[in-house]
């Protein structure tokens, strides 16, 4: 299975070779992310997008502003806006579980290809962009104070602001969630108690969620993020086993970390271990939430 496409190898031959070398993976998507946070997704067949590879890559897809979220930039009468590939970030393949192909037992795949939204044929929009210029001011402008500024080289270990070649941000994550059977509720102040107390933290994961966490975690470190570790957060209380042998009333906070990257890539990054971590619970009968605060009075997600 083809999991990861990293940034240096995003020439045409390339991803050619790739992606025939792979037929599991069956779709393209172009992925852009608005001002409210919601990532664009499509399919666009293989075979078309290796055909037509040097016009994705130039022009991408066009959607318009009533598709996604850019107050005040895409407008009804100036509402152009293209999903144009960024080749400088890793590509990852995101599968369905539930569609497998019969003649190589693999689910079907679509890569996933983090973009830019180019309005009007002029400016970069989105949560993307904005991070990316943000990160390229702060460098910039860090840069320039110590230039204005040397006695700060004191403190540094170097003799020159011409020793500095680059300032790179990095970002990490600890992706934390709840997960529970759904439509069953939890009391609240077992909640708050089991809090209070520190029933959950750290402790030995059980049934689904074990079998669902350890498959996450399994899964995700073939895309090469560098899973670190996996464990129960301060929320929740302990599930019940019914008379048919299985657990319900499942209500359970864990916590997942992985390696840094550079701010753009952790932040695509965090964006496909959510898909992920979403459709292997929800396989094993379990929802998920990554809301802030899902249930007032209790710990919520950082």
């Amino acid at each position: 299975m083809l999991f990861t496409i990293p940034a240096g190898s995003h020439t045409k031959q390339e991803i050619t070779e790739i992606l025939q070398n792979h037929p599991e993976v069956m779709f393209v998507s172009l992925m852009g992310v608005d001002i409210g946070g919601h990532d664009t997704d499509e399919k666009i067949p293989v075979g078309l997008f290796i055909k037509d590879m040097d016009q994705f890559f130039t022009q991408g897809v066009q959607t318009d502003g009533s598709s996604v979220v850019l107050p005040k930039i895409a407008a009804l009468n100036n509402a152009k806006v293209d999903i144009i590939p960024d080749l400088d970030v890793n590509w990852y393949v995101d599968y369905n579980f539930l569609n497998i192909i019969e003649e190589t037992g693999l689910p079907v795949g679509t890569l996933r290809i983090p973009s830019t939204l180019l309005h009007n044929d002029t400016a970069e929009v989105g949560s993307r962009s904005i991070l990316k210029q943000t990160a390229e001011l702060f460098q910039k402008r860090l840069l320039k104070l110590i230039r204005e500024n040397p006695y700060v080289l004191e403190y540094l270990d170097i003799e020159s602001v011409d020793d500095i070649r680059e300032i790179e941000l990095t970002g990490a994550t600890e992706l934390e969630f709840w997960v529970k059977t759904p439509e069953d509720k939890a009391d609240r102040e077992q909640l708050s108690t089991s809090q209070e107390l520190k029933e959950q933290y750290w402790q030995r994961t059980r049934g689904p969620v074990r079998t669902a966490l350890e498959r996450t975690l399994h899964f995700l470190d073939q895309y090469g993020f560098g899973i670190e570790m996996g464990h129960k957060e301060v929320g929740g209380i302990k599930a019940k086993l019914g008379h048919s042998g299985r657990y319900d009333h499942i209500m359970e906070q864990l916590e997942i970390d992985w390696r840094f990257s550079t701010l753009l890539q952790s932040a695509d990054n965090e964006l496909h271990i959510r898909y992920v971590v979403k459709d292997i619970f929800r396989a094993h009968g379990l929802d998920v939430t990554f809301m802030a605060k899902p249930i007032e009075g209790v710990s919520g997600n950082g």
